[in-house]
């Protein structure tokens, strides 16, 4: 799954080649519904059930299909929750929903199921640019190392034509702010600046844990320490910006010594399920 602004979708999809219908090996179901969204256009669940003749389990199967293809979007989260909630408590379709045994949403009350847009081909500099921007934006100080396990990327190369060329227009900073990795390392003006003072802060004890998949589990990538699967089960906790305890699947580990006293306390922020006011800000203008 991908969040993004509305306005950035284009170039977004534009990186995500579409699949080829007539490459993949769909169900029945899967085809039908797909041929039914192709002649008759967005189309409720019921609507689809009719053109189709195909049972209402059936077109709810063959709708999972090509969501996960990404070949078929619906109007609201409602039908996605309903595709990703174990059968066993998903709402019947058709029947009322029992107290505390099944979700309370289900695809019928999805609203209108339509084939995504199709992809605009973009040329491979622009697609590079919007890359190099997303990755500062994300990072504030972009090098090699630190993007290697991000998956939605354009060939390094690419990106670093494009910061170099933003160095030339005085947009971004060119040089060396990060310690001990070797290679180009560009940056954001105000990030070299919240750099400096993050330097002259006392520390303060503060505690921050992240998932496993979030972008900032660095362990093991630029973070001292065995690499964190990025999994949305797993957990990092920082201490003043100092990554000192994951947690993967029921086992924690300590990336630094720590007393008897404090291990607990670290236990519980660890599996705490809090989101830091700064995500908090940031995913709010989202």
């Amino acid at each position: 799954l991908a969040l993004f602004r509305r306005e950035r979708g284009e170039v977004w999809r534009a990186i995500h080649p579409e699949p080829v219908v007539e490459q993949l090996s769909l169900s029945h179901a899967a085809g039908a519904v797909l041929g039914a969204l192709d002649g008759r256009g967005a189309s409720f669940f019921g609507d689809l059930v009719n053109a189709t003749g195909l049972l209402r389990t059936e077109v709810e199967k063959g709708l999972g299909e090509l969501v996960a293809w990404g070949l078929v979007v619906s109007d609201s989260f409602a039908g996605l929750r309903a595709l990703l909630v174990p059968s066993e408590r998903r709402k019947p379709i058709g029947r009322l929903r029992r107290r505390g045994r099944s979700a309370p949403f289900g695809v019928e009350t999805a609203g209108r199921w339509s084939r995504t847009g199709r992809r605009t081909l973009l040329p491979e500099e622009q697609q590079a640019e919007a890359v190099a921007w997303m990755l500062l934006r994300r990072y504030g100080v972009v090098f090699r190392r630190l993007v290697e396990r991000e998956t939605v990327l354009v060939p390094w190369r690419d990106v670093l034509r494009v910061y170099r060329r933003l160095e030339a227009r005085g947009e971004i900073r060119g040089g060396r702010f990060v310690g001990g990795f070797s290679g180009e390392q560009y940056a954001l003006a105000e990030a070299v600046g919240t750099l400096r003072a993050v330097r002259r802060e006392a520390a303060a004890g503060s505690l921050v844990a992240v998932s496993g998949a979030d972008p900032l589990n660095l362990v093991g990538i630029i973070v001292p320490g065995e690499a964190l699967p990025a999994l949305a089960g797993n957990r990092v906790l920082y201490r003043d910006g100092v990554a000192v305890a994951v947690r993967e699947g029921n086992q924690t580990r300590f990336l630094v010594e720590v007393g008897a006293e404090d291990m607990n306390r670290l236990q519980t922020a660890l599996v705490r399920q809090r989101v830091a006011p700064l995500v908090r800000a940031y995913l709010g203008k989202r």
